[in-house]
Formats: C-alpha cells, structure tokens, sequence
C-alpha cells in the first residue's frame, strides 16, 4: 500500500507547481461531523474536505424552508439563485463561481444525482430540487472543493449530498404554507400570493419499507424581466404621437432608458409525486428503489406602463410604434412533465462495504410557447402566430458503483475505490405555430434543432491512512474519459453536423490532517479536477423569454487546481473555522452575457484562458452562547479575478462574474422555552458585476448585479408532539436588490405541520 501512496503522490506532484505560479495556496475544512444515516454509501464517501452539517431540526427551527434549496439560505459561501417561490431555475452560486456555473456544483440526494449537466448556467443546468421534498430530510452535507477522487470534476465549487429519512414505524404528515409577497418597482404594485400542500405517508412491513410524498405549489411571481426603450423619451404610438407613462432610469452600462413595462410575472403550479421502496435483503444488504414525476404548468404575463398619447388605451410599443417584441418575448406559457428513476443496491460490513446507483432523469414532455414578435400586442394575448420550443427526450442517466474496504475494521486505514459512467442527451426543437395558444398547431418541421450527447466514463481510487494516532493522509485519483457526439444545429441559415470530440484527464488528490488535541486540527489539501463541456454548452442554440444562448462545439474541458488549508477548533459547544483557499482554472468555461439588442439578452460561453480565485472563509456555530441562545455566523472574503485572457485582456485582473468580494450570513435563535424558538438572520453579499470586464457599473437596474443586505426573521412553536406552526417574514427590511432579475421583496410566510 505504501507503494500506491507513492505513486499517487508522485501525479500530485505534476499538478501542484501550477498553483505556484499564481500564489501561495491554502484553504479549508470542517470537523466531521458524523449523523446516522441508512446508508452503506455513508462508510464510502469520506472526503477529506471542508464540511458544513445542516440537520432537521436546523430546517424546522431556524429557515424558511418552502423547497428544498432553502436549506442551505445560510450555508457558508454559497448563494442560491431563488428568484420566487416555483421558480425552476435555482443555481448555486459558490466560494469561487457564480450563478452561471451551474455545472461546477454537485447536488445528491442518498447519492441520486440530481445536478442538470445538460447545461452549465442558471436556465435548464439548474439542480432538480423538487426531487426532495423539506420533511424528509434527515441532514445536508456541503463539502466545499475537488479534493475527493470520488467526485467528478464537477465538484470544483461544491458537493451537497442530502440524506433523507426511511421509516422505521407507520407515519404520515401533513403540511399548508401560505406565503404572500408585497412588491413595488416601478409602476408594478403588486400582492402575490403563493399557497403550498404537501402530504407524506410511510411505514414498515417487514424488510420492506415505503414512503411516498405528494407536493404541490401554486405560486405568483413578482415580474422576471423589465422591459426597456433606450433614450429619455417613450416610444410613439401608430399614429406618432409620443405614448405617456413610463420612467426614466440608466441601464447597469450607466446609458438614458426608459422603464415601460414588466415581463414574466409567472404564475406557477407545479407537483410532485415520490415514491421510495426499501428492501432489506438480509446480511446488511438493502435494495431501494425511487420514482419521481414533476409536472409543471406556467403562464408568464407581462405589464404595460405605456398608453396610447393618442387615445389613451394601453399601449405596448417599444420602437416608434412598429414593433411588440419586447413585451412579446415576456409573454409565454410552459407545460412539462418530468421523471425520474433510481436504483440503489448496497452493503455493508465491519470491513467492507460497497454501494451501487442507476439513475435515469427523463424528459417526457417540456415545451415552452411564445406568441411571434410580428402579432401586435394585446390582440396576442387571445392567440395568434408563434412558436414552441420543445425538448422532450432531453434528459440523462447515470451509474455508480463504489466500496471501501478496512484492512482493521475501523477508519485508521481506509481504501475506497469505484467506476462511474454518465450519458447526457440534448434534444431541443422549435417549431412555428398557426397559434401559440395551442401547442397542437404547431407545424412539423423545425425551423430550429439543438441536438447532441455527452458521455463520461471515469474510475478511481483513494487511500485513507492514520500515520500516527495525530496524523491522517489522504492519496486519490481519479481518471475519466469523456466523448461529445451526434451533435446538430439547424437555424434559418443551414444545418451544422458537429464533429464527434473526445477529451480526458487524470486527478491526482492529496489531503493531510493533524489534530493538536481533542479541540484543534488542521487539514492541508489538494486537488486537480477536470470539468468537461456540457451537451448545452456544446450544441444548445435557443431562445426562451429573453435569454439567447449560443453553443460552442469546439469548447475544451476546463482545468481546475485547488488548495486549502483550514484550521477548526471544536468543543462541546460547536465548532470554530478559519479556511483559506486558492483556485487556479485553465480554459475556464465561462458564459458571458452581452446586449446585442434591446430586450434581447445573448450568452456566450468562451474558453478563458485562466483564472485565478484566493480567500478566506471564518464560519463559527456555537451552542447557548447565553442561556438558551445559539449562533452560527460566516463570513468570506474572495478575490477571484480573470488572470489571463487572450481573447479579452480588458477582462483581465478583473472580478468573475456573480463572485463578490465578501459573502456573510448570522442566524441567532432563541429558545424560549423547550417549544418555542425565535430566529433572526442577517444575509449580505457586496457588490458584483454580470460582465469579464465589470463594465456594467450599475447594480441597481434590470440586468446589473448589486449588492445586499437582507433581514429573515422566523417563529417556530411546537404546539404539541403532532403539531407545529411557524411564522416567517423574509427580508423584512424590504431591500430591493437586483441579481439580474429583481429577487423577492418583504414576504410573510405561515406554516402549519401535523404528523402521525
């Protein structure tokens, strides 16, 4: 064993002298923290990175958790773009990465992938979260950084592995949140309000144990998109007299616009059906299966501030009285029936234990429908001309199988190992329609097709090993092959047949942890990862809303080198952290978000040549800090920039997109009484920008990135054993804030829970 400790040192070598070449490397970690779960996959993954531990009862006690990605609202670093509630587009934005790096964030559920890899950005790459429903969390794990071979490279931000319950007994629940939203922008006033039900029921008969769940969510959005006319004066109406209303604003370049209406503001209702089948086959063998379907029906309206100089009525004109098409692209509806499979057959024994995953993710139908820009607004509210956009048969499946074996029985010496193989398909076809109410009249020739697959095949390997009852070194790798094929794209000015690709790369991981004593340890590791290009990167050409995504078929697989070194002082009160970290991407894939014209937005993803992300993160949770008074706070500070770029130098030494300087949350709870606990929480990002070459200096508008500072505040009152209630009012300061979208302002939420 000695040997592979070697050898693997030796390929961590190859990649460590890079990160010299930008700085001094270090970074973080946190005390494992150890929750009893059900499964053998527990005993498998003990990666040896930065940990944070969100249980049950921090869910129940201290956020407003309407959908799973709450969860992690106070998580160190991490920030989810959660525009709404419903809404399906929820990326997580981390240490290193912004919103539009979907891909290099890794979300499983009792390790079920429920990342999107079909793109890398905050659309149709987002997680599928619906797949997980609040009352059946047992805990969230987030570990931060590549340094586990048993992770693709996609764990270059993050890796969030939810576990979830099994029941034991007979169990059912029940629960109603009502939510209601006040905003004004603008002209837009508006009360939105949002009603969810949610019901579960499990029980145990014999092996054999079921749980099923039922959500569903009938939400109002505030508006998604505001639409825009560029100068100081409004639009004519046909008859060229100047239209009234509207108000006079800069766009985030600091150019004279004038704000005539709101788009997107979705009215969402979404379910979602689960059923989980455990089965105990004797000798610590388990065998589980998963079913999940999401159906989603959406209608996206839009509001005029505009009327008629002429006769008064409302008007939607957004160039000189000749064209509709800002307010048109905000106009759509959206019908989509998700499923998914798992299959799950694990072991466990006091010295090996081994864990196998097949997953498939489905889409049997997703169309979204918008009326053509050439039907003049309002007559397209009642039909007219348009066109669907298609992607039934997108979708993915994947397997996974892993074992760890303990030469004695415990952790002192570990060796894990496995083999993971992925399929991605991209299937998205736009079709023109006589009307854009009716999908049935769509035509049968596409007049635009996104088509291609994707297929990563990796194996690896890890030796966990106590040198000293003080001293743990961690020494992985991890290879992997990936293929890009069947690629195509039609568009008005021809078909493109792609060329096949075929990249791969090795991951050399290393990790070395003291512990000074029972309360102080430190942990220095490393790590290479390589994230290949997504089948939506590479093929996916589409337009949906106002978003105009550009494929890129000769994309390179970006190159991910990362240290860290964190220092963790543990008591029976809680925990203390001081992380530093360093990141060096070569061929960073980054999307970059131009104007090409007005209410039209396009993203390009690009090769960067390099970039280069050091900070550091203080995160600290502490137990009855005074009598019956809990804290957890974080704080990060990140200098991530764009290092080289030969293809933009203004971009260099500039901030990535959507990363911050400094990212903090506080959550102080307290306990009343043994039934009742009061929270309030404080979350804050400071300015950052949309564009490489951060010229977009206004934050405080339609398309800028601004920063924030929000206020949560939650009452949770355990009524009796069966029956809770909590009520929450988040961003009670009312902070209106800009993250591309306008994001939700003062909303109040009531939650009543019963369970058997």
């Amino acid at each position: 064993m000695k040997s592979s400790c070697i050898a693997l040192a030796a390929a961590l070598a190859y990649a460590a002298p890079a990160l010299a070449e930008e700085a001094q490397a270090d970074a973080p970690h946190h005390p494992e923290i150890v929750v009893t779960g059900h499964h053998a996959d527990d005993r498998i993954d003990l990666p040896p990175s930065t940990r944070q531990t969100v249980t049950a009862e921090d869910i129940a006690t201290k956020v407003n958790a309407v959908s799973v990605e709450d969860t992690l609202k106070y998580a160190p670093s991490l920030i989810i773009r959660k525009r709404h509630i419903g809404d399906n587009f929820a990326p997580i934005a981390t240490r290193t990465s912004g919103l539009g790096a979907s891909a290099r964030s890794l979300i499983y559920a009792d390790g079920v992938l429920l990342s999107a890899f079909i793109g890398n950005n905050n659309g149709n790459g987002s997680p599928r979260w619906t797949l997980v429903t609040p009352e059946e969390i047992a805990r969230v794990d987030v570990l931060y950084g590549p340094f586990s071979a048993a992770y693709p490279g996609n764990a270059i931000g993050t890796t969030v592995n939810i576990t979830t319950r099994q029941p034991d007994k007979l169990e059912a629940s029940l629960r109603v949140v009502s939510n209601l939203q006040v905003f004004d922008l603008y002209d837009t006033h508006r009360t939105l309000p949002t009603q969810q039900y949610s019901a579960t029921l499990g029980d145990r008969i014999g092996p054999l144990s079921l749980f099923a769940a039922f959500t569903r969510t009938d939400a109002e959005s505030q508006p998604v998109s505001v639409n825009t006319f560029n100068g100081t004066t409004n639009p004519k109406d046909s008859a060229g007299v100047l239209t009234v209303g509207g108000f006079a604003d800069v766009n985030r370049l600091g150019a004279a616009i004038r704000v005539i209406g709101v788009g997107g503001l979705e009215h969402h209702v979404q379910d979602t059906w689960k059923l989980k089948a455990r089965l105990d086959l004797g000798g610590n063998v388990h065998l589980s299966y998963l079913l999940g379907v999401w159906t989603d029906d959406t209608q996206g309206t839009v509001q005029s501030y505009l009327q008629s100089g002429t006769t008064g009525a409302v008007s939607y004109l957004t160039a000189n009285g000749t064209s509709t098409s800002g307010f048109n692209s905000a106009l759509y509806w959206r019908d989509a029936r998700h499923t998914a499979h798992a299959v799950t057959l694990e072991g466990s024994a006091s010295h090996f234990d081994w864990h196998i995953v097949g997953t498939s993710y489905h889409y049997d139908h997703d169309l979204q429908s918008s009326p053509a820009a050439s039907v003049a607004l309002p007559a397209a509210l009642n039909g007219g001309a348009g066109s669907v956009q298609r992607q039934d048969g997108t979708g993915w499946v994947t397997l996974d199988a892993k074992a760890a074996w303990r030469p004695g029985g415990d952790n002192a010496h570990v060796i894990s190992f496995g083999g993971h193989v992925d399929r991605y398909v991209l299937s998205a076809n736009t079709f023109a329609e006589t009307s854009w109410l009716d999908a049935a009249t769509q035509g049968t020739t596409a007049t635009a097709t996104s088509r291609g697959r994707t297929r990563t095949a990796a194996i690896w390997a890890q030796d966990q090993l106590a040198l000293t009852p003080a001293l743990t070194l961690t020494l992985g790798a991890r290879q992997e092959w990936w293929r890009a094929w069947d690629g195509l794209n039609v568009t008005a000015a021809g078909s493109v047949t792609q060329a096949e690709r075929t990249a791969n790369g090795l991951s050399p991981k290393a990790s070395l942890e003291w512990k000074a004593n029972d309360h102080l340890s430190a942990r220095l590791s490393f790590g290479q990862a390589w994230r290949f290009p997504t089948v939506g990167e590479l093929y996916q050409a589409t337009t949906i809303g106002t978003q105009l995504a550009n494929p890129n078929p000769n994309l390179r697989p970006e190159r991910a080198r990362s240290a860290e070194l964190a220092l963790v002082y543990a008591d029976a009160k809680g925990t203390v952290r001081l992380s530093l970290f360093h990141e060096v991407i070569d061929d960073a894939l980054i999307s970059q978000t131009n104007i090409n014209t007005p209410g039209i937005t396009s993203a390009y993803v690009q090769n960067v040549d390099r970039t280069r992300a050091r900070g550091l993160e203080l995160a600290l949770e502490r137990q009855d800090v005074l009598p019956r008074l809990d804290l957890s706070a974080s704080v990060t500070y990140a200098d991530a920039i764009t290092s080289k770029n030969s293809g933009f130098p203004g971009s260099v030494g500039k901030l990535l997109p959507s990363v911050p300087h400094w990212k903090a949350n506080l959550v102080a709870t307290y306990r009343a009484t043994d039934r009742i606990a009061l929270t309030a929480a404080y979350r804050m990002t400071s300015r950052n920008f949309a564009t490489l070459d951060n010229i977009d200096t206004v934050g405080q508008t339609y398309q800028g990135f601004w920063k924030y500072s929000v206020i949560d505040l939650r009452a949770r009152f355990q009524v009796t054993d069966r029956f809770e209630l909590a009520a929450s009012v988040d961003n009670v300061n009312n902070n209106k804030y800009f993250l591309f979208h306008p994001f939700p302002q003062r909303n109040f939420t009531l939650q009543a829970g019963w369970k058997l």
